[in-house]
């Protein structure tokens, strides 16, 4: 069975974005600064952390929102991942290849993505709500997270109000870097 990966860059106040998010401004008000560490000045540690989940991926999740603002117009319908990816969504765009739009939930995306991995990694990239969903049902076996170091203040917090139970996690490795933390944990 294949290991499901969460994966999220967040502020150190817990913001996956910033608010006023829309396909103009995909990551909200600063977000995209949650990325520094990706894009702007990336270090060979930064770089080796993606990396290690990028290339064991066999299928990506994303969330319909993260689809439709950050992925479809950038992108222009094009798959920016080297491998299927599954989009949780009720507003289906048609066909878009290297996606497969899902309307049946995360129970039947994960299947889906699991079929296609084989023995490799689903990796889950979010945004808030899919990586929310996903830890709340339990279906996943790590959780990664890249914590930048700045305040954004507003937007959209991962743990805030969610109506998550607890869950026990057993800290996996943590790589610091000048832009950000990268925290790996698996669950207990």
């Amino acid at each position: 069975m294949p290991t499901v990966i969460l994966e999220i860059s967040l502020s150190l106040d817990g913001f996956a974005a910033g608010a006023n998010v829309s396909a103009l401004n995909p990551m909200g008000d600063g977000g995209l600064r949650l990325h520094d560490w990706l894009f702007n000045e990336p270090t060979a540690a930064d770089r080796a952390i993606l990396d290690e989940v990028v290339n064991k991926a066999g299928a990506v999740i994303v969330g319909g929102v993260t689809y439709h603002t950050a992925i479809d117009g950038v992108w222009e319908g094009i798959s920016p991942f080297h491998v299927p990816a599954f989009v949780l969504t009720s507003n289906v765009p048609g066909e878009r290849a290297g996606f497969s739009f899902v309307t049946g939930g995360i129970e039947e995306a994960l299947k889906q993505a699991q079929k296609i991995a084989g023995d490799k990694n689903v990796w889950v990239m979010g945004g808030v709500t899919t990586i929310r969903s996903f830890l709340h049902a339990g279906l996943f076996d790590n959780l990664i997270i890249h914590l930048s170091p700045f305040i954004l203040g507003s937007g959209q917090k991962l743990f805030e109000e969610t109506g998550l139970h607890p869950i026990q996690l057993k800290k996996e490795q943590v790589v610091e870097t000048p832009l950000a933390i990268h925290l790996k944990f698996s669950k207990a």
